[in-house]
C-alpha cells in the first residue's frame, strides 16, 4: 500500500486548509494579538472543519506575503508550537506546508508527527519570489535522515505565482517528476491561490498517471467539487470554505457543510 493510501485510504479526499494568521517576523504580523490571536483563529477554523466532515486538514502560512524559499526559522518554529498545542484537537489526519521552503516542511511534518506534506518539490520556474528551483533529491534525502519515511509527499507541479522554465508540456513534467522524484501524488494548481486549476489540464496529467494520485489544489468550488472529483483523486481546499471565499476570512462552518455535502454526494460516500 502506498504511503498516500495509508494516510487516506481507498476515498478521493478532501483536504481542508487551516491558514495560520501572519507569523512572527512576517510583514503582516499581528504584534500586538501575538502568537495567541493565531491558535485561537486556527483553532476556531480547524473546529468548524472537522464538524463539516472533511478527510483531512493541512495548516499552512498562506499569510506569510511576502512569501521565501527559504523561510526564517521563527516561522517554522511558530508553526510547530501553535500545532502542539492544538494536537490535541485534531481527529482527522493532518498535513503542513511552510510556503515554499520544502526543508522547513519536512523539519515540520517531523517535528509535529504529520502525515503528509505538500510543496514545490521539482522544476524550475521564474516567479513573484525570484528564480525558483527546489532540490527534490536534497528534499527527500533529509527525509531519509530525519527518519519521517512515513509522511506522504505531495508534489505541487504547477507551482502557482510562477510560470514554468521548461518548455514541456504540464502532462509531461508531471509524468517524468513521478518517473525520477517518486511523489506520493501529484497536485495541479491555478495561477493563485484561490484559482482554479484549468479542467484540461488535470485531465491530461491524470490521464498520463492513471496509477499515480492526481489531486486539484487550488480554486475549487461548490459547484465545481462534483466535475472536479470524476477526474481528480482528491482536492484541497482553502478558499471556498471561507466567509464570502475570501482566501484571508475565517473558516464558514455553513460553506464548509455545503461543500462536503456536495462533495460527499459526488464521490457517493
Amino acid at each position: 500500500m502506498s504511503r498516500f493510501q495509508n494516510v487516506f485510504g481507498p476515498k478521493k479526499p478532501v483536504i481542508a486548509m487551516v491558514h495560520f494568521g501572519a507569523l512572527p517576523g512576517t510583514p503582516l504580523y499581528d504584534a500586538a494579538g501575538g502568537v495567541e490571536a493565531i491558535i485561537d483563529g486556527a483553532a476556531r477554523d480547524l473546529a468548524a472543519l472537522q464538524a463539516a466532515g472533511v478527510d483531512a486538514v493541512m495548516f499552512g502560512n498562506e499569510n506569510d506575503r511576502p512569501y521565501e524559499m527559504k523561510v526564517d526559522a521563527a516561522s517554522t518554529a511558530t508553526m510547530a508550537y501553535a500545532i502542539g498545542r492544538l494536537r490535541d484537537r485534531i481527529s482527522v489526519p493532518f498535513g503542513v506546508n511552510v510556503l515554499w521552503d520544502p526543508m522547513a516542511s519536512l523539519a515540520l511534518a517531523a517535528a509535529t508527527g504529520a502525515a503528509f506534506l505538500r510543496e514545490i518539490f521539482s522544476g524550475t520556474y521564474a516567479s513573484d519570489m525570484g528564480l525558483w528551483a527546489p532540490d527534490a533529491g536534497a528534499a527527500q534525502r533529509y527525509q531519509r535522515r530525519l527518519g519521517n519515511t512515513d509522511c506522504a509527499l505531495l508534489y505541487n507541479v504547477s507551482a502557482e505565482f510562477a510560470g514554468s522554465l521548461d518548455p514541456r508540456s504540464l502532462p509531461d513534467r508531471a509524468r517524468s517528476a513521478v518517473f525520477s522524484s517518486i511523489p506520493d501524488a501529484v497536485l495541479v494548481s491555478g495561477t493563485i491561490t484561490g484559482e482554479a486549476a484549468e479542467m484540461a489540464d488535470l485531465e491530461a496529467v491524470k490521464r498520463v498517471l492513471p496509477k499515480t494520485p492526481v489531486l486539484a489544489n487550488t480554486g475549487v468550488k461548490h459547484a465545481t467539487i462534483a466535475d472536479v472529483l470524476r477526474v481528480a483523486d482528491g482536492c484541497i481546499v482553502g478558499s471556498a470554505l471561507k466567509y464570502d471565499g475570501d482566501t484571508w476570512a475565517a473558516v464558514d462552518p455553513d460553506r464548509a457543510k455545503d461543500f462536503m455535502d456536495r462533495a460527499r454526494a459526488a464521490r457517493g460516500y
